[in-house]
């Protein structure tokens, strides 16, 4: 018994630090996987040993205590926190306990996107909001009134027919779009980077200065009542959700009402596929029992509510060691620094590297050599070191420097000044010739169907091709003569590298890899030049009069056209049949699409997604990052994900590929 005892109060001190640091600090020192271990740990003890359960044992509240800085607000209703269901056999447990406690199957459900940020509370008298609060420790919470008046979404007033005193819940959070602007903000003042857009969220509503969190892009989900429960005059909900939305609430437009728990893991499915195409972060879903007189008599156990759950997707982010900072060159020369890792599973991935960006990144982070990081995967994309746990530190950990040499070719390297990457000036970098030669086959660029990253180092180790002209050059025998390529494969190839030639002028010119052109770019040099040639002989000035085309683009691309070996790889695809021109055709249908807003979504079999982009943009239309009321059409490809609900919800027109065809086509 003293070893469950020692074990019990080692666990609620750790979760005591870790919930102040979180909660209060705003600088979290370890994964939310890592805690909820603990905190499950802590809870299975106490299960086990009922006896040893005291009040200000972290189990027992639902978050740490409020800033006193602020000034404290009670909570007419407790905001209570949720249980979690880390498996589908956990979320089926669940459903059985209080379906017994009701003696009926339960049945009915509304599934939530379970956001990550603040929870807050809105409380409104006479039609006009006169507090905000944080949760708190569920009882009494923070008064950031002055603050939450700041966020748009929220309503000042609201109209006449609510009740003359009434409280709503929300989430404030931080879209990812907005959490990357506000970090490069900060970078850029010398400031410290928040760790997560969670932490943004609450690092901007417990500012002292109302007006720095004005300037924050934070928004809210409202997702229910708090007081009184039978305000809204609903029996569901469901209905209470419509009502609150009818009073000028935003509600989050993916909340789904639903029949049988089968339905409840179908939504947690979609959504767990689909998480990195939210435009913030989540970690699960929530399911909440629809009827409101089953929720009344189900209750609440301890600091939970009974009739909800939160249903987690599988953590993304975890804590290991920086074993090491190593550089890749790429094909314009960067030095870019990534983490070497001691490997780790996040999401169900082991990860060895991750990303760094650059030196100043990883100064701003005070990112050292044997650091304990914070390491975070989203989906597909790279991994990268969100930051280091600095209260884990030994005194062994060393700063990270740049080198002054390329680690492939030992030329000495530079960083122009403005810059944030330090540059191998020598074009004749095999690591860069390598990378140049992936980018030019690549989908955006010329889009060599066969040929991809290992090939292509495969045929330059081989010696068949030196650079991206020489993809041109090449024979069925030399194709059939590397490992593992058969005749069929090899002459698919052929075929491939063929049709590449009657790609767009704005392609070839994006492929060249010209340092700073991007595919938008590209298009409108192509555009505005007319041909190879045109670009190839225009001034300093006149690349920087193009529309779109700064100093910094402008001195890039007459540099390049300045260099003998870019100007003979030029004139080897020329005498290989390459597009150099801009077609006339094009030229005649720009404009066509003028004032006309496009979201394009999902797989295309026809293009790419940036080349459908990009024909959209030829014909004058103009691209939307997300689906608003001034979208006008939604391009919607194979597995199109949460933009064709909201283009459903909000009414927007949706071209399925063929229809979008006939339309750049000019087709009635």
């Amino acid at each position: 018994m003293e070893k469950v005892t020692a074990s019990i109060e080692e666990l609620r001190t750790r979760i005591n630090y870790h919930n102040r640091h979180y909660h209060v600090l705003d600088s979290p020192e370890i994964s939310d996987a890592e805690y909820d271990q603990l905190m499950r740990e802590l809870q299975r003890l106490e299960a086990v040993h009922p006896e040893l359960v005291t009040p200000d044992s972290p189990t027992q509240r639902v978050g740490a205590a409020p800033v006193e800085a602020f000034g404290t607000v009670e909570h007419r209703e407790p905001m209570l926190s949720l249980a979690n269901a880390f498996s589908t056999e956990e979320l089926g447990a669940w459903h059985k306990r209080i379906s017994g406690l009701v003696d009926e199957e339960l049945a009915d459900f509304v599934c939530e996107i379970k956001m990550d940020g603040l929870a807050v509370s809105l409380t409104y008298e006479d039609r006009r909001l006169v507090r905000g609060a944080t949760r708190g420790d569920g009882y009494r919470g923070e008064d950031i009134t002055q603050n939450l008046r700041t966020i748009r979404s929220i309503p000042l007033s609201v109209p006449r027919g609510v009740p003359d005193l009434f409280e709503v819940r929300g989430e404030v959070f931080l879209s990812r779009e907005g959490f990357i602007k506000l970090n490069r903000d900060r970078a850029d003042q010398g400031q410290s980077l928040f760790a997560n857009p969670r932490n943004a969220a609450a690092g901007s509503l417990r500012q002292l200065d109302p007006r720095i969190t004005a300037v924050r892009p934070l928004d809210i989900f409202i997702y229910g009542l708090g007081y009184p429960k039978s305000g809204a005059k609903t029996k569901t909900h469901w209905d209470t959700l419509q009502v609150l939305q009818g009073w000028g609430f935003k509600l989050n437009p993916l909340n789904s009402q639903v029949r049988g728990l089968g339905k409840v893991e179908e939504y947690h499915h979609i959504w767990q596929a689909k998480r990195d195409e939210l435009p913030y972060e989540s970690d699960g879903i929530v399911a909440k029992i629809d009827d409101l007189a089953l929720q009344e008599g189900l209750g609440s156990v301890g600091h939970e509510p009974r009739w909800a759950i939160a249903f987690k997707f599988p953590p993304v982010q975890a804590v290991t060691r920086l074993l090491d900072i190593e550089i890749s060159v790429g094909r314009t020369g960067t030095l870019n620094p990534f983490a070497v890792l001691e490997p780790v599973t996040v999401g169900g991935v082991t990860i060895r590297h991750a990303a760094l960006h650059n030196e100043d990144v990883i100064r701003s982070k005070d990112i050292l050599i044997g650091d304990m990081v914070i390491v975070q995967r989203a989906g597909e994309v790279i991994p990268k070191v969100v930051g280091p746990v600095a209260s884990r530190r030994t005194g062994a950990e060393k700063p990270f420097v740049i080198p002054t040499r390329c680690p492939v070719c030992e030329t000495e390297t530079v960083r122009p000044e403005g810059e944030a990457m330090a540059r191998c000036p020598n074009a004749a970098c095999p690591a860069q010739v390598v990378q140049r030669l992936e980018h030019f086959v690549s989908r955006g660029a010329m889009d060599i169907e066969g040929i991809g990253e290992k090939l292509a180092r495969a045929l330059f180790e081989a010696g068949l091709i030196r650079d991206a002209a020489d993809y041109y050059s090449l024979t069925l025998e030399q194709l059939a003569g590397v490992e593992r390529m058969a005749d069929k494969s090899a002459s698919n190839i052929l075929d491939a590298v063929e049709a590449s030639k009657g790609r767009p002028l704005s392609r070839v010119i994006f492929a060249l890899g010209i340092l700073h052109v991007g595919a938008e770019i590209a298009e409108v040099l192509a555009a505005r030049l007319g041909s190879m040639d045109g670009l190839a002989g225009a001034s300093r000035e006149e690349l920087a009069n193009v529309a779109g085309i700064g100093p910094k683009i402008a001195e890039s691309v007459h540099t390049f056209f300045r260099q003998w070996e870019n100007l003979g790889i030029i004139e080897k695809l020329r005498k290989a049949g390459v597009t150099m021109k801009y077609a006339e055709t094009v030229r005649e249908r720009r404009g066509r699409l003028k004032g006309l807003v496009f979201v394009v979504t999902g797989t295309l079999s026809s293009f790419s997604r940036q080349g459908a982009e990009a024909a959209i943009r030829e014909l004058g239309g103009s691209i939307g990052s997300g689906v608003t009321k001034k979208t006008d059409y939604l391009v919607a490809g194979a597995e199109p994900g949460s933009k064709l609900d909201r283009a459903q919800a909000l009414g927007t027109r949706i071209l399925s590929e063929e229809e979008f065809l006939d339309l750049i086509e000019g087709k009635p």
